[in-house]
């Protein structure tokens, strides 16, 4: 079976990068899901958006998003974030907090995209 290269990129750091047998992003368009021989993409992540990553070997990848864009090229998917987390980096308490804050926009954002990635995680 044909995997996909998948690489997950902050401003900051790399999140993530090996071979994937799908990818699935939230984007402006709605939740897009990307197998290998999908054609080629450019798609702009939605804020406080999902990405999940089922890697071919290991466990289910998810990250919190924020902003950025997702490119597909043959049978690379590359997708680069202004933010990023992975679920198991969330402490869900403080995700909770700046969640429910309305003085920080970004930090409510942030807190929002981190428990939407808990969830999807199921932690």
């Amino acid at each position: 079976m044909a995997d996909i290269t998948v690489q997950l990129v902050s401003v900051d750091r790399m999140i993530w990068t090996g071979q994937a047998s799908i990818v699935t992003a939230q984007t402006t368009e709605g939740e897009i899901g990307i197998l290998p021989g999908h054609e080629p993409l450019l798609g702009q992540l939605k804020d406080n958006g999902v990405v999940t990553i089922n890697p071919v070997d290991g466990e289910r990848i998810i990250a919190a998003v924020q902003g950025g864009f997702l490119s597909v090229v043959g049978d690379k998917v590359t997708i680069l974030a202004d933010w990023a987390v992975l679920s198991d980096e969330v402490n869900s308490s403080e995700a909770e907090s700046n969640a429910s804050q309305d003085d920080d926009e970004l930090s409510k954002w942030r807190g929002q995209a981190e428990l939407a990635a808990v969830r999807r995680a199921g932690n």
